[in-house]
């Protein structure tokens, strides 16, 4: 059976308060408590820092503002010598050699403490009393330490008669909400229903009824301009769907170069980061004379030519980048030995290694020839390099590592650290993703990097994955494999 908008109008306005109502009542019984303990928390620790800014050793001299964070709070305060005795309490007079000691109210607050922060909150409970109480150490400079015990009984008991008093006050509500709900829900809906009845019609192309409505509040409005609407809406419709049409394309055309934009500028950002870290970082120990002996000096040169030299075919190439997938890229491949072009590559890196105290490992074969684009190749083993860098835990290891099978080199990169979730191992490969509930990105990246290689692999036709392994992950690319006649015959040449 249909059921009636006023109805709906009626139930929903009714649960809505019926939920509010329970909902704040549920929160207020679970929640209540925890703030205030949160509250008290912050009030503690902050009263313990002004403090701190003005005790010397000896309590005597800032007793008022002792006695002002005791108002605030509304705990008992100590301050304990390290050897234990106690020099201020707010409950009794400290312990003096004049006077014999005696015990305090709490047996808890001569406990000593062990120390993790420069504070710390306990729930101690008085066995005696069957009550608790939220115990706060602070440690001073000196070694004196801040107690300050604040009672929970009376919160605990404030907040049961609150959430009494709140259901009870809460039920009364709804009962005069439930009411209302009904009578306006009523008198609402009916011109609601009519200008509905006109509406259905339009969209029926029938634009002969008009509303009867005489209000002069907003649905009065609204029925006007129904009214209105009627009356021009047949003579709009043909110029709308022709505009609208045009709209579309111009709005697709648009988008489609927004996004050329955005991709542009990301592989820019993404791609220039690492050649001016390393020209930056060459050029600085230039400068200063990091190695004094030519042999050193020439290849800190070469490598800031070779990046500069990098950069700009990188700047020539980013257009090309960006139609990756698109097919109108191409490669230019050339014949060479993988096994210097990695070392070189991983060379670069060994300042980046050595600040960042991982230990690199390189095991290949010698005398790897393959064919491909060395440029392509480079961007590949770059981007995994910084990724391994940039997550490289625990024992920090990074392995490079070469495999030969019948017709291909498989080239893997491992990294210690955290594994990749299983359902984020296909994904990562997308523009723009990342794993944030697994891998932070705190150091940067723009989610580029991996979209990258999976275009360059895809258009070598050659394979590329990654793998979550022991003790970290590995990601790995495939390189065709040059025969051996290939190889006699391009060292000739």
């Amino acid at each position: 059976m249909k059921k009636s908008l006023s109805f709906k109008l009626f139930l929903a306005i009714g649960c809505l308060g019926i939920a509010f109502i329970l909902l704040s009542w549920l929160i207020n019984a679970g929640f209540m408590e925890k703030f205030y303990l949160s509250q008290k928390k912050s009030m503690l620790l902050e009263n313990a820092q002004k403090i701190e800014e003005v005790y010397m050793g000896d309590p005597g001299e800032i007793q008022s503002v002792l006695k002002r964070a005791e108002s605030e709070s509304g705990g008992y305060t100590f301050i304990i010598n390290p050897q234990g005795r106690i020099i201020y309490s707010s409950f009794f007079e400290p312990d003096s050699p004049e006077r014999p000691r005696r015990s305090p109210p709490f047996p808890f607050v001569r406990e000593p403490v062990t120390w993790i922060n420069k504070y710390q909150y306990e729930i101690n409970r008085d066995h005696m009393s069957n009550s608790e109480f939220l115990t706060f150490n602070y440690r001073f400079d000196n070694e004196d330490r801040l107690t300050v015990i604040v009672p929970l009984a009376a919160v605990t008991q404030n907040i049961r008669i609150m959430n009494k008093f709140f259901l009870f006050t809460g039920l009364i509500i709804i009962g005069f909400g439930i009411i209302f709900a009904f009578l306006f829900s009523r008198k609402f809906t009916r011109p609601i229903l009519h200008i509905n009845e006109i509406a259905r019609n339009m969209a029926n192309l029938d634009f002969n009824r008009k509303c009867q409505v005489n209000s002069k509040d907003e649905i009065g409005e609204l029925a006007e301009s129904i009214n209105v609407l009627s009356e021009d809406l047949e003579r709009m419709i043909g110029e709308l769907n022709i505009k609208n049409s045009q709209l579309e394309q111009d709005l697709a055309k648009e988008r489609e170069i927004d996004e050329m934009r955005k991709e542009f500028i990301s592989n820019i950002s993404h791609e220039l980061k690492t050649p001016i870290s390393l020209i930056q970082g060459y050029a600085e120990g230039l400068k200063v004379n990091v190695n004094e002996d030519e042999e050193n000096k020439d290849f800190y040169c070469e490598v800031i030519m070779d990046e500069a030299s990098r950069m700009d075919k990188m700047v020539k190439e980013l257009l090309k980048l960006c139609q990756l997938e698109s097919g109108f890229s191409h490669l230019e491949k050339s014949i060479f030995d993988l096994s210097p072009f990695i070392d070189r590559v991983a060379g670069k890196f060994r300042s980046v290694f050595h600040a960042k105290k991982i230990n690199l490992q390189i095991e290949m074969g010698e005398h790897l020839y393959v064919e491909a684009d060395q440029y392509r190749v480079e961007q590949v083993l770059v981007n995994f390099l910084n990724n391994a860098i940039q997550f490289a835990d625990y024992e920090k290891i990074i392995k490079i590592h070469t495999e030969k099978t019948h017709d291909k080199i498989e080239v893997s990169v491992f990294n210690t650290g955290n594994q990749i979730p299983e359902e984020y191992l296909e994904k990562i490969w997308l523009s723009f993703y990342k794993v944030d509930q697994a891998r932070t990105r705190s150091l940067g990246g723009t989610g580029l990097g991996l979209s990258i290689v999976r275009g360059i692999m895809e258009m070598h036709n050659n394979k590329y994955g990654v793998e979550n392994v022991d003790e970290g992950v590995r990601f790995w690319f495939e390189l065709d494999a040059v025969p051996e006649k290939s190889q006699q015959t391009e060292t000739k040449q």
